[in-house]
């Protein structure tokens, strides 16, 4: 899976957030609200790529293009996730857990919750 931009990311995440659709006025209208202030050729432009990638399909409504995520949230954060690891930990994923310790970034909170949800199967609890 390709990795999207941090543009393309952003408006991803818009898309995911509407039930995995947006018109692109929606789409428009949460950038603003983050304060973004995108351009029209800017957005489209994005868009388009994010097409090309796959990520996005486009459908049509009337005049109005509708845009819907090809690639679920969870699959792309895993691909990305896997991608990351190998890259920077060889696919040592015990390498990737000492660092978030070592810079405090995993608590003994989300240790025991992290045992709960491997003990359980995978189920989030």
């Amino acid at each position: 899976m390709q990795q999207a931009s941090d543009y393309e990311l952003e408006l991803m995440k818009i898309i995911w957030t509407n039930n995995n659709t947006a018109l692109y006025t929606e789409i428009h209208a949460a950038l603003e609200s983050k304060g973004l202030s995108w351009t029209k050729n800017t957005i489209i432009t994005l868009l388009s790529r994010l097409i090309e990638k796959k990520m996005l399909t486009i459908s049509k409504t009337g005049r109005k293009n509708i845009y819907h995520a090809a690639v679920a949230e969870n699959e792309y954060q895993a691909a990305q996730t896997t991608q990351f690891v190998n890259k920077i930990f060889e696919g040592n994923t015990k390498g990737l857990v000492a660092a978030l310790i070592e810079k405090n970034m995993l608590t003994p909170t989300d240790y025991e919750e992290l045992s709960a949800y491997w003990n359980s199967g995978g189920n989030i609890t």
